[in-house]
């Protein structure tokens, strides 16, 4: 299994320009370092709002690059609904030079809606704009030259898009939060899926995974093009307790300042701690306990990749540091050992989708995720 982190470079709501370049510089550490001790992935998340820091992943993940020599970097996710899949493309094929064939992209639909109103496009079109949208980056991706046309974007005709990445294909994943059609699409396309678990009960995200699968199956799909990712909030401390104390503050105020957004109540210590439980969403505790409950969560999915989100709200650095530094020194070599398997190969990917694809569900999920990680 690979074992890797993904982070949306949370800062206070109005932060100063200089906290926002502080925060940035800290997130290139958090990277360096899981970097420098083994980890295989870190995925950095778009957002537009102020209470996040990266907007432009790709920018973010080419200065990393340049201080980074073995984890491949992701977004996570990139919003393609409200993106140009020819920059989407450009941007990752550079990154993917700069970094040496580390690249990937996470593309998913989004569920913060800022995006759509800045880029000039109409909410309405959610769902389709991400079908369209990711049919011409899949065409892109596996054709120096591509003809095509769609209802939200220009018509290319012959057009030959450059540079070129050194992995072909470029990998990229189709992230979700629960709607089953998008799970559907992502493996009758043949790409890997990501799962974001950040509400509800694990195992209710088991027969998504199944989904997944069978689409696959049924579409005749290369098992090699396949896998399966969870990415959940995790926290890391010596003792369960300075694990749960420390994390519930910064956690807590991230899921309330967005639940008042959305009209959800205030989350409770209660609640915290039952997510903290076995059975529950949430990754925190001592090491031995993180790695038990990755290893439950594979009995669950049999899943290829776990990203553990850290650095959430206003966490200090210190902390973020020290428990990457945990999670792998001593979480991931459990992991490792009881699995007795190593990463997957870093190429995963797939060949152009049928033209006709498109999906088939409205835009939210149905296993209780709420934030926005993924594609709905």
């Amino acid at each position: 299994m690979e074992l890797g982190l993904a982070t949306f470079a949370d800062v206070a709501p109005g932060a100063s320009p200089a906290r926002v370049a502080q925060r940035l510089q800290e997130l290139l550490e958090e990277i360096e370092l899981a970097d420098r001790l083994g980890l295989e992935v870190f995925g950095v998340g778009e957002h537009h709002r102020s209470d996040y820091a990266v907007s432009t992943p790709t920018v973010a993940l080419a200065a990393a690059a340049a201080r980074t020599s073995k984890i491949r970097l992701t977004s996570a996710v990139t919003v393609l609904s409200s993106a140009d899949p020819v920059t989407v493309f450009e941007e990752y094929s550079t990154l993917d030079l700069l970094s040496g064939g580390r690249a990937e992209i996470m593309a998913g639909r989004g569920s913060f809606t800022e995006s759509f109103p800045l880029f000039g496009l109409d909410l309405d079109d959610y769902d389709e704009l991400f079908a369209e949208k990711l049919e011409l980056l899949l065409q892109l991706r596996d054709s120096e030259s591509v003809t095509w046309s769609g209802r939200h974007r220009g018509a290319l005709q012959d057009a030959a898009v450059y540079p070129r990445p050194l992995q072909q294909p470029l990998p990229v994943w189709i992230a979700v939060g629960g709607t089953p059609g998008s799970v559907a699409r992502a493996g009758m396309l043949e790409l890997p899926l990501m799962i974001a678990i950040i509400g509800g009960a694990p195992a209710r995200f088991a027969p998504l995974v199944d989904l997944y699968r069978e689409a696959a199956r049924r579409a005749d799909a290369d098992p090699s093009k396949l896998a399966v990712g969870i990415n959940s909030h995790m926290y890391i401390a010596d003792t369960p307790q300075r694990a749960a104390d420390e994390f519930f503050g910064p956690y807590s105020q991230m899921m309330n300042r967005i639940g008042r957004e959305r009209g959800w109540p205030p989350m409770s210590r209660a609640q915290f701690d039952a997510g903290c439980a076995p059975e529950g969403h949430l990754l925190v505790g001592t090491p031995q306990q993180v790695a038990e409950k990755i290893l439950a969560h594979h009995e669950l999915f049999a899943h290829d990749r776990f990203l553990g989100h850290i650095s959430v709200g206003v966490l200090p650095h210190e902390k973020a540091l020290r428990a990457t530094e945990l999670f792998a020194t001593e979480v991931a070599p459990l992991v490792r050992a009881r699995l007795g398997t190593d990463a997957l190969p870093p190429t995963v990917g797939a060949p152009s989708p049928p033209a006709h694809i498109a999906d088939a569900t409205g835009s939210r999920g149905a296993t209780g995720a709420t934030l926005p990680t993924s594609d709905g």
